[in-house]
């Protein structure tokens, strides 16, 4: 595999994954504010009955669809890493299906749901590619995510291999062709012990802490009574968000138990449908020590594509003007670059590369 490599100045996995998660990203945002005007809005009902907001877009003649969610924290209209893959799925002919997953974004207005880091989610998936396909979303289908939403990507995929689930559902065992997955967080609880050692990782757990403790909120202020107020006060941290709001109404005694049970690193060998996992060495936000475990899982296997990159970052992946000439890429947006290559590589049809995808062209650089 030829290398990735980042500019100069974006060496260190600290400030990489900074300058794209709050500059990258908002400058597509504020160049591109208008890219979900085009997308239908929907209602689609997941596992247990739950809405889940979501929006759609279907090109003509398309070959595929993708299904995607973010990750921890954020919704539709402020992910630039989530609407730049869009941006480049459309482009290559897949159709686009983007939801806020839940106790996020339109989805907190609608239920009172709480997040299940996949236990639940991976079953929304597959609720949602059963809808898309009433819609005219045409298979095969492709779900992804990157960080947390990778993980809920992970258990999608997993889900996806139920006949029973799909037989339920309507869906042939082809419908649901596979997943990709940026970064994804395979092991919570050790991955969240690791990030608060240091300053910097502090810095960035009291920030995620902060949104989360908003989200509950907000969900209180939607739907009185859901949650308790002085449960809310009291999750200040990542854990104890879990620990005051999330770990009871799942049935789990301890956060620590309902982070073994909803990490997908133990039964990665399990998959049985085409997944890419595309995994940073130098991601600050995950506990480096998940990386010969990640890699043992993945080694042989003949339905995981394993890609470690030494640079990249957390969901960073900003490549240099060098890297994007190795790679004939149209723009620095590296890691959805490669998504789009190993999607148009698995799907039916034939390979196409993304520098040669419909009406290609470079995004803001």
């Amino acid at each position: 595999m030829k290398p990735f490599t980042p500019p100069l100045l974006l060496q260190n996995a600290f400030i990489h994954t900074a300058a794209v998660a709050w500059w990258q990203q908002s400058q597509w945002l504020q160049r591109y504010s208008s890219f979900l005007d085009s997308f239908e809005e929907r209602v689609f009902w997941g596992t247990q009955n739950t809405p889940l907001y979501g929006m759609y877009r279907i090109p003509p003649q398309g070959k595929g669809t993708l299904i995607a969610t973010y990750g921890i924290i954020g919704n539709l209209r402020d992910q630039g890493n989530l609407q730049v893959l869009a941006h480049k799925a459309l482009d290559a002919g897949y159709a686009v299906v983007l939801f806020d997953w839940r106790a996020h974004g339109e989805t907190a207005k609608l239920s009172p749901s709480l997040t299940s880091d996949g236990l639940y989610e991976g079953l929304d998936f597959v609720h949602i590619a059963a809808q898309a396909v009433e819609l005219g979303c045409p298979a095969p289908f492709w779900l992804a995510g990157y960080s947390l939403g990778g993980q809920l990507a992970l258990w999608g995929i997993r889900a996806a291999q139920d006949r029973d689930l799909l037989r339920q559902l309507g869906l042939d065992e082809s419908t649901i062709a596979g997943g990709l997955v940026v970064c994804p967080n395979l092991d919570a609880e050790r991955s969240l012990r690791y990030l608060v050692q240091s300053p910097l990782g502090r810095y960035v757990e009291r920030s995620i802490s902060r949104e989360l403790q908003g989200l509950a909120q907000e969900i209180a202020e939607f739907h009185p009574d859901a949650l308790d107020p002085a449960a809310i006060e009291r999750a200040k941290t990542i854990w104890g968000f879990d620990q005051e709001l999330v770990i009871a109404p799942l049935g789990f005694d301890s956060v620590e138990d309902y982070y073994r049970a909803s990490s997908p690193l133990p039964w990665l060998r399990e998959l049985t449908k085409p997944t890419f996992i595309l995994y940073a060495e130098d991601d600050p936000l995950f506990d480096p020590s998940l990386i010969p475990l990640l890699r043992e899982a993945c080694e042989d296997h003949p339905f995981v594509d394993l890609w470690l990159t030494p640079l990249g970052g957390h969901v960073g992946y900003w490549s240099s003007s060098a890297c994007q000439q190795q790679w004939n890429d149209p723009d620095p947006w590296w890691a959805w670059n490669r998504c789009i290559d190993w999607m148009n590589q698995n799907s039916p049809g034939g390979i196409r590369t993304c520098d040669q995808s419909i009406n290609s062209r470079p995004l803001y650089r």
